[in-house]
């Protein structure tokens, strides 16, 4: 694909972002999205073969992908674990609250098929993204560091919080006072954190 063309097609991921984000994902529509980035919504479809696909290939390779990366930096799976989840709840928090549209789109997958969709029609299995803490969380089980409950309930214990603060932080971006701060995060993720530990 030429430069030109890569261009543009990042152009109407981003703006797909930014209407979810701002307008929320029931007024995202392939011709408003098209009216935004320029073009006309046939160039749209050449891509992406309605919403659905455009929705599930943002949720991949524009948001996971970058989250992964984020929430994975400096983070080691040998950590101790209560060290481990403070530095996944530091990046998490650090990018999610830079990055708005992403979280958005996150937010809606949770409540939503859209994340077992992307999931199916990409052919990912559960622990492809974020191998490392799966990784850690099990050698925590394994040691036990932690209570042995089944995976996806310690990562909805140690993460939806974590999602549900982020929330109140972009509450938060309008009022007079951000409630949500880094020593919030820290004191709540150890918190989390003391309630798993055995």
């Amino acid at each position: 694909m030429r430069p030109r063309n890569l261009e543009k097609e990042e152009a109407i991921r981003t703006i797909a972002l930014d209407i979810i984000a701002n307008e929320g994902l029931e007024n995202l529509t392939m011709q408003k999205l098209a009216a935004a980035a320029g073009v006309s919504p046939r160039t749209i479809y050449i891509k992406y073969e309605n919403k659905e696909d455009l929705l599930i290939k943002l949720f991949i390779k524009d948001v996971l992908a970058a989250y992964e990366k984020a929430i994975l930096n400096g983070f080691n799976e040998d950590m101790p674990f209560a060290e481990g989840v403070e530095k996944l709840w530091i990046n998490g928090f650090g990018y999610l609250k830079n990055n708005r549209p992403s979280f958005a789109l996150i937010q809606h997958g949770k409540s939503s098929p859209l994340l077992n969709k992307a999931f199916q029609q990409e052919n990912i299995q559960q622990g492809q993204f974020f191998a490392p803490i799966h990784s850690f969380i099990m050698a925590n089980i394994k040691a036990g560091v932690i209570k042995n409950l089944p995976f996806d309930v310690l990562r909805a214990l140690l993460f939806a919080p974590l999602l549900d603060l982020v929330n109140e932080y972009f509450d938060h971006t309008d009022r007079p006072v951000q409630i949500i701060t880094d020593e919030v995060i820290t004191t709540c993720c150890e918190a989390v954190t003391k309630g798993i530990l055995k």
